[in-house]
This record gives structure tokens, sequence and C-alpha cells, in this order.
């Protein structure tokens, strides 16, 4: 097997978008979802937020909520939409048709597209190009999955260490994979889903399956197929539910309504304000031995 290659805190062993990834301190603060690091959208999904990170990357025809910040550059593939403003710290690269209900702002160069329509106006401190920009990010993940594929790990670590430069600050990617519905009833994905430490999450999580770090903070139910595992110190404001799967609680953490699957672990020191309902096996776990007890 070959070791995960990296850029900006995307693992690149298989294809980045086959998972939900929400990064550790992630916060969703009014309608915004901020994070610290890049924001990474497949194609086809709706995102009612606005966002705010490092770098924003989108595919085609994704749907946004709100406002689009950037510190560093902003990639929109063709036909995306944008109900607010695009703030972005560098550069701007519109694929054609893109459409911003509000200003774009822009403090480096403009790469646009045709038939770009931006309600409002724009502003580019920087050189403007009219023309249809390549979906930059798409070729780098199109190349590297290429080479991992063939088997040339030494030439796509490499390629990737070439991309991601010498010395940078890498932080965790927001990964919203293709197809995706992220609004503050639901984030709903047909993939993994997979929630750092630290974060405060509106909205329940639909997924193949769940895992939560540490200390979150999540104001909806978690449900998947598979497997669903909570981390100590996190509060879930719902329910916890899986078809197929087993369903772990660590010790710390709490779940305000009930949890319920195929088999259940729990851990000694954790909380659950509603029902247990196992099809199967139901276990209780005492951290400081390991021993189970049915």
């Amino acid at each position: 097997m070959f070791r995960d290659v990296l850029i900006s805190g995307v693992s690149l062993a298989g294809d980045p978008l086959e998972e939900l990834s929400i990064p550790d301190g992630t916060t969703v603060e009014e309608h915004d979802v901020v994070v610290d690091g890049d924001v990474l959208v497949g194609g086809q999904s709706t995102v009612s937020f606005g966002v705010r990170g490092k770098n924003v990357l989108a595919g085609e025809r994704v749907s946004f909520g709100g406002d689009i910040e950037a510190d560093g550059d902003c990639r929109l593939d063709m036909w995306c939409d944008v109900d607010g403003n695009v703030l972005v710290g560098t550069d701007a690269y519109l694929g054609e048709r893109v459409h911003i209900d509000g200003r774009l702002m822009v403090s480096g160069d403009l790469d646009i597209g045709d038939d770009v329509s931006i309600d409002e106006g724009f502003e580019a401190n920087g050189w403007i190009v009219i023309r249809n920009p390549m979906p930059t990010i798409v070729f780098y993940f199109i190349v590297l999955s290429q080479l991992l594929r063939v088997g040339e790990q030494e030439a796509a670590e490499g390629f990737a260490e070439a991309l991601a430069g010498d010395g940078g600050d890498v932080r965790e990617t927001l990964v919203i994979p293709r197809g995706a519905s992220i609004s503050d009833d639901a984030w709903q994905v047909s993939t993994p889903a997979r929630i750092g430490d630290d974060c405060r999450i509106h909205g329940n999580v639909r997924a193949e399956s769940v895992a939560v770090g540490e200390e979150n903070n999540v104001f909806g139910s978690l449900r998947a197929r598979e497997d669903v595992a909570v981390g100590t110190g996190t509060r879930i404001h719902g329910d916890v539910t899986t078809r197929n799967g087993t369903v772990t609680v660590e010790s710390g953490a709490r779940v305000f309504g009930d949890v319920s699957g195929r088999d259940l672990v729990i851990y000694e020191g954790a909380e659950v304000d509603g029902s247990l309902r196992a099809r199967d096996e139901m276990k209780l776990v005492r951290p400081d031995d390991g021993r189970e007890e049915e």
C-alpha cells in the first residue's frame, strides 16, 4: 500500500471527494461555514451557507447560499451560482456562465470566462483576462490520481510537494463531496462523513457512515447506513442511528436523544438521555481495563 499524499490537508491516496471531511475547529456562524484551511466542493452540490476559508475551490454547477470570502484564491468552475458577494484576497478564476448575485472584489488578478454574470459589478487590482480558464484544481487531482493509479508513488509525492510549496502552513481542508446538500437543516451526502475535533455544526448529518471526533457540538442528529462513532466530550443534540452498523459512544460523550443500531458499544462515562436499542449486541466497556459487559 502506498503512503497518503497530501495537498493542504487533503489525502490523495484515493479520490479526495469520496468523503465529507470537516476539519478541526470548523464552526457555523449565523449563515457562514468558517474554516482555517481550504474549502473544496465537488460538482453538482448545494451549499446553503456562505463559506469563509483560505482558498475556496468549487466544481461545476455548485450553488452557494451566501457570501464567499477567500483569504487566498477563489476558483469557481462553470455554471456555479453565488447568492451573495465574493471577496478574494489574491486571485480569482471564474468559469463560463458563473453567476454572482452580489459584488466581486479581487485583490489580485481576475481570470474570467464567457457569459459570467456579476449583478453588482466587480473590482480587481491586478490583471483582468477574459477567457475560459482551466479548472486548475481538477487538473491537479486528475494528474495525481493517474500517477497513483499506475503505481508512481514517488512521482506523485514530488508533484504534490511542488504544488504545496516548502515550509507552508498546511491545514486541513473542508471537503464536500459531489452531489452533496449542505444546509442548516441537514448535511446530506452519499459518502462517509468525518468530523474533526472542536467543531460547532448545525444540522442533521446523513451519510454512509459517520465518525465524530472529540469536544464537538452537533446541533442535530446522526444517521448512517454503516458505523457511527461519537468521540470523547462530544455533545449530539439529537438521535444517533445506524441501519446496518455499530454505534460507539466514547466515555465523556453525551447524546441528548436515542441511540439505536444493529450493535451498540457504550463506554462507561458516556451519557445517553434517551433510550438504547440494539437489534443484536449491546456492550458496556470499562475504559480503565477494556473489559466489556453484555
